[in-house]
């Protein structure tokens, strides 16, 4: 009997062992799902950082891809350099020395005869035979790719410009009308050769100067976007609402 008995109590002391690791296991497992939650939830959080004017795809993809981003954002250091090196002997050569155009196309013109001319001599005279120059064609191609592009970057053009003159976005309306008032305080400090190559200088430094340090950029445009909302919706609580838009309507229907 006493054995019998001693056999029971270990049977139900195995069955409680055995109850207990399930018990354990199913809250390890539903402990480390707890732990697995928030490091997704973080994760998740990461994910949807703030970048500056809610851009999603990468600055090469914003520039439109291609060779004209791999310019601005120096991928190419000499084609890049040599670019900027280009427009800043332009800006030299016809602000600081006031060189004029026509002047400068008159005198390239001037030297490159000259030079295929005397060129031309001496190789009748040294080798008893007419150099063979090279006709030169420009293709049409090129020419109606970048007609094709600007007609429809233009028919864009006129249709935002339509949109904001439709009266239906006051917000957008109001953007233009200061970036427009903006740039002609802008243009009445330089002309327009000079703000042509502070936009190209710009084009050039800062999309790379802001892919290289763009977690540290965007923090703070979040910030300044933050504020500029605070300040419209108070400009737009104590001016723009007390705008009869109604009436408006009413008089130009």
């Amino acid at each position: 009997m006493a054995e019998q008995s001693e056999s029971a109590v270990s049977t139900v002391e195995s069955v409680m062992e055995k109850i207990g690791e399930k018990i354990h296991g199913s809250d390890s497992s539903s402990s480390d799902s707890e732990d697995e939650k928030p490091v997704s939830s973080s994760s998740s959080v990461k994910d949807k950082i703030y970048r500056l004017f809610g851009r999603e795809k990468p600055i090469h993809k914003v520039l439109g891809g291609g060779k004209p981003a791999d310019v601005f954002l120096w991928r190419d250091k000499k084609i890049s350099a040599s670019a900027l090196g280009g427009a800043t002997a332009i800006w030299v050569l016809f602000e600081l020395l006031e060189y004029h155009l026509l002047t400068l196309v008159c005198h390239v013109l001037i030297l490159a005869l000259a030079i295929l001319f005397l060129w031309s001599n001496a190789h009748t005279f040294i080798n008893k035979t007419a150099p063979r120059i090279p006709e030169v064609h420009l293709p049409e191609e090129p020419f109606l790719e970048v007609a094709a592009v600007l007609r429809i970057e233009i028919n864009q053009g006129f249709a935002i410009l339509r949109d904001i003159v439709s009266g239906r976005d006051l917000k957008k309306f109001l953007i233009v009308i200061a970036g427009l008032w903006i740039l002609s305080i802008v243009g009445s400090w330089c002309n327009f050769l000079t703000l042509f190559y502070i936009a190209f200088v710009l084009l050039h430094t800062v999309p790379v100067l802001y892919e290289k340090y763009e977690d540290k950029i965007d923090p703070f445009a979040e910030k300044a976007m933050i504020e500029l909302k605070r300040q419209y919706a108070v400009f737009d609580a104590k001016v723009l609402s007390k705008i009869p838009k109604g009436a408006l309507k009413g008089k130009l229907a």
